[in-house]
């Protein structure tokens, strides 16, 4: 009877293994391998590989199982070029971070708030939509969220408006191999299609090369803008702003295995770290809390009025700090708070994904 009880158990666990597999999609990636434009993606749990002609115009087409209404397609671009450090400002700006994956919510706060419409045309005209990090991990969207900004970014481009995407914490995470926080569902599509994880975002793909083209740090108008903050050694290193992604972007696939490099070049380590990283620093948030003369040193380096940062959630967010000169935006995404900041006419809000929109306070 034991042994009739254990082999149904075991039954009735393939089984469910076996459905929750069979049920897998994933958006397709393009590789680049030997000459020739793969097309890899994962549809019904089974693994699908197109082959494209290079000298036709390759198309992603993103779908979404559960609603078919949201699949939208995106052309390749011809050439990817690494971004400005140092752009000008807006009329009007949006500024997010730590989607992580949740395409739903960051989908919804952009229809809300007139960015895009139903069929994800560009709707915001001049204006710029500034992402200050963390795209990946924990959400199980995470492709589509990237293939949707890949596809924003040339719309507005085309309408004179632009989509700046700078880098966080869990992005160089998944380039550099440190994978801890990938739902589980993208390690299992990984196995299907016989690859690692990282794989898909390697060098040799157009989201992998995408990406490191990316910054971890821009001065946008008078805003600068960067995932977690500045410390207050790099502002001793008194490096300007292109510099510093310049010397930073070879290592953005390699920061799990950077112990090492601080004692080729000092400088590296600092910006690589915990304590000190442009997407890891706490200390506007944590204590010990950087001062505020700490902050207007910040400033005064830099040539703006305001730090733009996510990566911390605290309470107040979306809001400002250190009177109006640091601007937190991250909130729980994954429990489904989507919020944003928006500079509008020259006055800042607070907006959701249900459109409401109330003026920022100073959290001090």
């Amino acid at each position: 009877m034991k042994f009739f009880l254990l082999c149904l158990l075991s039954l009735f666990f393939f089984l469910a293994v076996f459905a929750q597999s069979s049920n897998l999609n994933e958006t397709p990636h393009v590789f680049y391998r030997n000459g020739k434009t793969i097309l890899q993606s994962v549809v019904n749990g089974k693994s699908v590989v197109d082959t494209v002609d290079a000298q036709n115009k390759t198309v992603v087409k993103v779908k979404f199982a559960q609603h078919p209404e949201w699949d939208f397609s995106v052309p390749l671009k011809k050439t990817l070029a690494i971004e400005p450090s140092v752009a000008k400002g807006a009329d009007k700006m949006l500024f997010i971070s730590d989607v992580e994956g949740e395409f739903t919510g960051f989908r919804a706060l952009l229809l809300a708030n007139g960015v895009i419409d139903q069929k994800y045309n560009w709707k915001f005209g001049t204006g710029k939509l500034i992402i200050c990090g963390d795209l990946f991990d924990r959400g199980k969207e995470v492709t589509e969220v990237l293939w949707l900004l890949y596809k924003l970014e040339q719309d507005a481009k085309a309408a004179g408006g632009y989509v700046h995407t700078i880098l966080g914490n869990h992005d160089i995470m998944n380039l550099s191999g440190d994978i801890r926080y990938v739902d589980p569902r993208y390690l299992e599509m990984a196995k299907i299609v016989g690859l690692t994880y990282t794989d898909f975002f390697a060098a040799d793909t157009e989201l992998g090369r995408w990406l490191r083209t990316k910054n971890i740090i821009e001065k946008i108008g008078d805003n600068l803008c960067a995932h977690a903050g500045i410390a207050p050694q790099i502002n001793t290193l008194a490096m300007p702003i292109a510099q510093i992604n310049d010397k930073c972007r070879p290592y953005y696939d390699k920061a799990k295995r950077l112990a090492s490099v601080g004692e080729a070049d000092p400088t590296i380590a600092s910006f690589f770290n915990s304590k000190t990283s442009l997407f890891w620093y706490r200390g506007y948030f944590v204590e010990p809390k950087a001062t505020e003369e700490e902050v207007n040193a910040t400033l005064s380096i830099f040539g703006v009025k305001r730090i733009v940062v996510g990566h911390t959630i605290v309470p107040g967010n979306v809001g400002f700090y250190y009177n109006g000169k640091v601007l937190g935006l991250d909130v729980n995404q994954h429990a489904g708070k989507h919020e944003a900041a928006l500079f509008e006419k020259g006055v800042w809000y607070k907006i959701d994904d249900k459109g409401l929109k109330t003026e920022l306070k100073n959290n001090d």
